[in-house]
């Protein structure tokens, strides 16, 4: 069995329990997705199922990779490899759905975090800034000293300062399956994921769940 499946973020919205609590909770359109080639020991050293998600037309791809999606069936704009327990189980041109996943269950989320772009010490680090008095007038955002003049007389590697923040790859594990709308390809999951609306995520089972 395959231990994951690709989506779009689509928002969040809230939902009621049973109990009549109040849920935050992520909506996801995930697959439905497509098997595109199976990577064996003998032939790529490793093991695993590469599956695409999101048709679009032909002409939105390059004659390379139309030819490598011409044994699935399918022209997919992503593509992306999972592990699987039993290859056997899988073969090109299968459709994977979103009822694989069951409520209850917990599951890793993998996306790219929102740009902010070239951000300070303050919004980047959480840096508390410089006194607001005593008669400076420009320091109230700056990192102050970043390292010692005589010794080591360099700026350690590593050190927090301004830069550029965001765009980076971001797992957030053990998040909970809250309903599974199989008939729209749509999944809640319980609190936020990574990126923006519309963004490509990654969903796969929990590995410490």
């Amino acid at each position: 069995m395959i231990n994951g499946l690709l989506g779009r973020k689509l928002g969040m919205m809230q939902v009621f329990n049973a109990a009549g609590e109040v849920i935050p909770v992520t909506v996801i359109q995930a697959g439905p997705c497509f098997v595109t080639q199976i990577r064996t020991h003998e032939r790529d050293g490793y093991e695993a199922v590469q599956i695409g998600f999101e048709e679009v037309p032909e002409r939105k791809l390059t004659r390379p990779e139309r030819g490598h999606l011409k044994e699935a069936g399918v022209v997919v704009r992503h593509l992306r490899e999972f592990k699987a327990t039993n290859l056997s189980e899988h073969t090109v041109g299968d459709v994977l759905r979103v009822d694989m996943f069951q409520p209850g269950q917990l599951v890793d989320v993998v996306g790219t975090s929102k740009g902010r772009g070239f951000a300070g010490v303050v919004k980047r680090h959480g840096f508390r800034g410089g006194p607001r008095t005593h008669g400076q007038s420009d320091r109230l955002r700056a990192p102050g000293s970043i390292g010692a003049g005589t010794a080591p007389s360099r700026v350690w590697k590593g050190q927090r300062m301004a830069g550029r923040m965001g765009n980076d790859r971001v797992t957030i594990q053990n998040l909970e399956v809250v309903e599974v709308l199989s008939e729209k390809n749509l999944l809640l999951i319980r609190g936020s994921v990574p990126g923006h609306r519309s963004s490509l995520l990654e969903i796969k089972h929990a590995v410490k769940g």
